[in-house]
């Protein structure tokens, strides 16, 4: 059965004149802004030597929200759950935010947060996740359903939370 599938696979690849020739790739995905999340934190807690590492819980008590396509605000109650390990932190923030004209649409974003080193032994930070969006696939928001996201923070003094801004992946 596997060296049937796999002479399927070289048969296709032939018939559509597939190159692994091609480096770098020639369709390399753009980036498109999306929206800007200002989410308002609570008291952070934690849970100490799990068997998984540290546990830390970031309550998510608000906030506002706004792009090209969409704006509004972040409903209190969701929490940015962190896994705490020496140099690395892998965190899920999930909650829901709710639109000016009143629809709301479930987040969950996941990510990492490294400290280390860069090739040339320079320390490095590195902050990074990928938001997925639960919209009524009927609404005028049904295209956040349906595409990938990237988000990066954007500190900002003076402001109780943390400035998330996101781009889709064109």
């Amino acid at each position: 059965m596997n060296k049937r599938l796999l002479i399927v696979a070289l048969l296709a690849a032939l018939t559509l004149n597939v190159s692994a020739q091609d480096y770098p790739p020639k369709n390399t995905p753009e980036l498109e802004f999306a929206l800007q999340l200002k989410v308002t934190l609570g008291e952070a807690f934690g849970i100490d030597n799990t068997q998984h590492g540290r546990r830390t819980v970031i309550p998510i008590t608000g906030g506002t929200f706004e792009g090209p396509l969409l704006k509004g605000t972040i409903i209190n109650g969701g929490a940015d759950y962190q896994l705490n390990t020496e140099n690395r932190t892998e965190l899920e923030a999930i909650y829901c935010i709710k639109t000016d004209d009143g629809v709301y649409i479930h987040v969950r974003n996941r990510g990492i947060i490294a400290n280390g080193k860069d090739a040339d032994g320079n320390p490095s930070f590195y902050f990074r996740a990928a938001p997925q969006f639960e919209a009524p696939a009927d609404s005028k928001y049904g295209w956040l359903n349906n595409s990938l996201f990237v988000c990066a923070p954007d500190f900002s003094p003076g402001f109780k939370g943390i400035v998330l801004n996101v781009w889709r992946v064109k």
